[in-house]
C-alpha cells in the first residue's frame, strides 16, 4: 500500500485540475503528432528519392561517370553489359534505361514522367506492387505497353487498363497498374520494355542508362564491384546499397527540398521537446504547496523525487498514446497520397523514447525547486 501511495499523489496532482490535466495532455500530445509528422515525411523522401535501387534487386550499378543520384542518369552504350559479362563473379549484366519523357493526356496536357525500361526477360528492376498479382514478365511483353501506379493514374487521366496513351507520340497501351510506387519529383514511374523505351525517349537500339548487375554465388560484391571498376575505368561502378544512399544524399543535401525537410524534422523534435518541458514544468510549479506540505510532514527529498518523476511519467505515456492514436490516423488517412508519412516501429518507440526523455528533464529541473521549498511558507 504504501508504494502505491506516490502513485495515487502523482495521479491526482495530475487530474486535480481538469482543465490543466488537459492542456498538458494536448500539449504533449501535439508534440508527439509534430515529431512524428515532420519525420515520417522525412524518411518517405528518403524511402523515394533511392526507390529504384532499393528495388533493383541487383547488387551493383554500372552507371556513367559523376552520376550521384539515380533519377539523373547519363547515356551509355550497351557494350558496357558485354564487357561486365566477361568479368569473373559477374552472374547476369541487364540494361535499364530511366529517363524523363512527356506523357500526353486525353485532354491535351502534358505532364512529364519517368520512364523505366528493361527487358522482358529481366530479372532485375522489375515493376514491383502489381495489382492483382499480375506477372511483370507478361505485361512487359505486351507490344508498346506500359505499366502506372494508381496513385497517378488520376493525374495521367488513365485510370483503367487497356487505354490507349501517348508518350512522346509513341502510341501505347497501359497493361498493367502497380500500387504504391511513389516518386518524390512528381514525375510518376512508367515502366515498359527496353525497345519501348528507347522509342519513346527518342534513343538509338544501343541507348541505356545503367547496366544491373548480380553477383554469382560464392563472391564478394566488392570485391567484383573492384574487378568492373578496373575491367570499365571510363564508367561509375557502385553496389545497389551504396547508389541508393548516394540518390538520398544528393536530394537530401544539394536541393531545397531536402534541406526544408531536415530543419522541419529537427525543427519538430527541437519545438516537441520544448512543449513538453515546458508543460510538464509548469505543472509541477503549480503544485509547489502541496509538495511543501509533504516537506513540512516530514517526506524525505527521494520521496518527492518519486512523486515528480511519477508525474512526469504518466502524463508523458497518456500523452503519447493519444498522440500516436492521432499520428496513426493521420498516416493511415494519407495512405494513398503522393508524399504519404512512414511510420516504422523503431520510430514510434524513438518518438516513445523521446517523450519520456523530455517529460524526465522536465523533471529533473522542476525537482531543483520542489527540495529547495521552506516547509514554513505552507503554514502563512
Amino acid at each position: 500500500m504504501a508504494k502505491s501511495i506516490p502513485f495515487l499523489i502523482a495521479w491526482r496532482n495530475l487530474t486535480h485540475d481538469r482543465a490543466r490535466f488537459i492542456v498538458t495532455l494536448v500539449g504533449i500530445a501535439f508534440s508527439v503528432i509534430l515529431m512524428g509528422m515532420q519525420i515520417g515525411l522525412l524518411l518517405n523522401f528518403i524511402s523515394t528519392t533511392s526507390t529504384i535501387a532499393t528495388h533493383s534487386h541487383a547488387d551493383i550499378f554500372i552507371t556513367a561517370p559523376g552520376v550521384t543520384s539515380e533519377d539523373v542518369s547519363t547515356p551509355q552504350n550497351e557494350r558496357r553489359r558485354f564487357q561486365a559479362l566477361g568479368v569473373p563473379g559477374v552472374e547476369r549484366a541487364e540494361s535499364m534505361i530511366l529517363d524523363f519523357s512527356q506523357w500526353k493526356r486525353p485532354d491535351g496536357v502534358t505532364e512529364s514522367i519517368s520512364i523505366v525500361g528493361v527487358a522482358p526477360d529481366a530479372t532485375m528492376e522489375l515493376p514491383w506492387n502489381l495489382c492483382d498479382h499480375a506477372d511483370p514478365h507478361t505485361l512487359l511483353g505486351q507490344p508498346d505497353g506500359v505499366i502506372i501506379d494508381r496513385l497517378y493514374a488520376h493525374l495521367l487521366r488513365a485510370e483503367k487498363i487497356g487505354q490507349l496513351v501517348e508518350i512522346n507520340d509513341v502510341r501505347s497501351r497501359v497493361v498493367g497498374m502497380t500500387s504504391g510506387i511513389r516518386t518524390f519529383t512528381q514525375s510518376p514511374f512508367v515502366f515498359t520494355s527496353l525497345s519501348s523505351a528507347r522509342r519513346m525517349v527518342g534513343a538509338g537500339d544501343r541507348h541505356i542508362s545503367y547496366v544491373l548487375v548480380k553477383v554469382a554465388p560464392g563472391y564478394g560484391i566488392e570485391d567484383v564491384r573492384d574487378r568492373l571498376q578496373q575491367h570499365l575505368p571510363d564508367t561509375h561502378v557502385i553496389t545497389s546499397a551504396d547508389f541508393a544512399a548516394s540518390s538520398a544524399k544528393y536530394w537530401l543535401f544539394t536541393t531545397g527540398a531536402g534541406v526544408s525537410l531536415i530543419m522541419s524534422a529537427v525543427l519538430g523534435l527541437l519545438i516537441g521537446g520544448v512543449i513538453v518541458a515546458q508543460t510538464l514544468y509548469a505543472n509541477t510549479i503549480d503544485h509547489l504547496p502541496e509538495y511543501a506540505t509533504l516537506r513540512a510532514m516530514g517526506g524525505p527529498t527521494g520521496y518527492l523525487y518519486r512523486i515528480v518523476l511519477m508525474q512526469a511519467s504518466l502524463a508523458g505515456i497518456i500523452g503519447y498514446v493519444i498522440g500516436m492514436i492521432v499520428v496513426a490516423f493521420l498516416v493511415w488517412s494519407a495512405r494513398n497520397a503522393s508524399a504519404a508519412p512512414e511510420m516504422p516501429s523503431w520510430l514510434v518507440a524513438a518518438i516513445g523514447m523521446t517523450t519520456l526523455g523530455d517529460c524526465w528533464l522536465a523533471a529533473a529541473v522542476s525537482l531543483r525547486v520542489v527540495t529547495r521549498i521552506d516547509p514554513v511558507r505552507v503554514f502563512r
